[in-house]
């Protein structure tokens, strides 16, 4: 019986009659198997990558080794050679081993080795290369993105580590001012502060919301309108919706706390009896982003100082805004972040601009 040309491609192709996935099919696969490495070549879900390099190299069996020797395999690898035998050896020599119809490659990430590769069928040396290459790049691309979640972590322990110590000794003292002369007063600033802590150094929390953001922002603006007094006026702007949008825990205190640091405390021209205004608004663009701004009319400074600040380059006390920043574009990607506003005696404006959505980002 005639064998149809496609079929009998495939068949000189893997020996096998092994059909390959189309092109659209094998960007799918190809994808699924970066994902499914994300957490090593014998991570929980290595079984579904090998699945996928079978059927994208067209494979009788494949298989995933670490650097202890334990396999993650699909198909068949006896009967051909020992694939333990195999496996050890590129461990011991780093270089591959054996030939069609049964194959291993080392895959290394950053010149170290982290694996190997075996592949049985008659598959061309040049795709098997290229296969693990394609693995090389997914553990790196993981190495990356995890070396990237361990350093927004570390800078978020950082930020809550720029806490005020003036502002706690400031707030501290007014509540102890007020024990005997107003005990009611004392008290509510007493829950407020114990709030504000408890927020500030909450562990184990990566997202929050726009409405627990802004209630913190209240809570330290309240403690700092009893340190500062008429000195500072607030205004607070939020649309409803937006209040359950997600974003990185602790991105507006921060800001909200340069306002008040340099925008009032100093006031302008040296006058420290100066009245300052500092206003916080969030709402959704008309692009779908949702933007924030925190503003103050205070002395302002030169944009190329701004922007050596949130660069990272000023060896100033400015809170955090490189911080604020980094971790939002390791989120969000470059496109968004922080944007200042400002000028000599002009005030500063902070802008804010996230997604309204993006994956992953859930207040946990």
């Amino acid at each position: 019986m005639p064998v149809p040309a496609g079929r009998a491609i495939a068949s000189e192709v893997t020996g096998l009659g092994r059909e390959r996935p189309g092109p659209m099919a094998a960007v799918e696969i190809a994808r699924k198997i970066t994902e499914n490495l994300r957490e090593g070549v014998t991570g929980p879900r290595a079984q579904a990558a090998v699945r996928g390099l079978r059927r994208l190299l067209g494979a009788e069996a494949v298989a995933l080794a670490d650097l202890s020797g334990t396999l993650e395999r699909t198909g068949r690898l006896d009967g051909v050679d020992d694939p333990a035998v195999l496996v050890g050896e590129v461990l011991r020599t780093e270089s591959r081993r054996g030939r069609p119809p049964l194959v291993a490659l080392p895959l290394r990430s950053q010149d170290e080795l982290v694996g190997v590769l075996l592949v049985r069928g008659r598959v061309r040396m040049s795709e098997v290369r290229q296969a693990a290459s394609w693995i090389e790049d997914s553990l790196e691309r993981a190495r990356l993105e995890s070396s990237a979640e361990q350093a927004a972590r570390s800078e978020l322990r950082a930020l809550r580590a720029e806490i005020s110590p003036h502002f706690v000794y400031n707030a501290l003292t007014v509540i102890g001012s007020l024990v005997r002369s107003d005990p009611d007063r004392s008290h509510e600033l007493m829950l407020d502060f114990a709030e504000f802590i408890r927020y500030g150094l909450a562990r184990n929390r990566e997202y929050t919301t726009v409405s627990d953001e802004f209630h913190a922002v209240e809570t330290y603006l309240a403690l700092q309108r009893a340190v500062l007094g008429d000195r500072l006026r607030v205004r607070i702007r939020v649309a409803p919706d937006v209040l359950a949008v997600s974003l990185p825990y602790l991105v507006l205190q921060p800001l909200v706390e340069n306002a008040v640091r340099h925008g009032v405390e100093p006031g302008v021209g040296g006058d420290a009896r100066r009245t300052g205004l500092v206003q916080v608004s969030g709402e959704a663009s008309s692009e779908g982003d949702l933007v924030i701004s925190v503003e103050d009319d205070g002395a302002g400074m030169e944009p190329a100082r701004a922007e050596d600040v949130l660069a990272g380059r000023s060896t100033g006390d400015s809170v955090g805004l490189s911080n604020v920043d980094r971790r939002l574009r390791a989120v969000y990607g470059a496109w968004y972040g922080l944007v200042v506003e400002t000028a000599r005696g002009a005030g500063t404006r902070v802008v804010v601009r996230i997604p309204m959505f993006q994956p992953g980002v859930v207040p946990r």
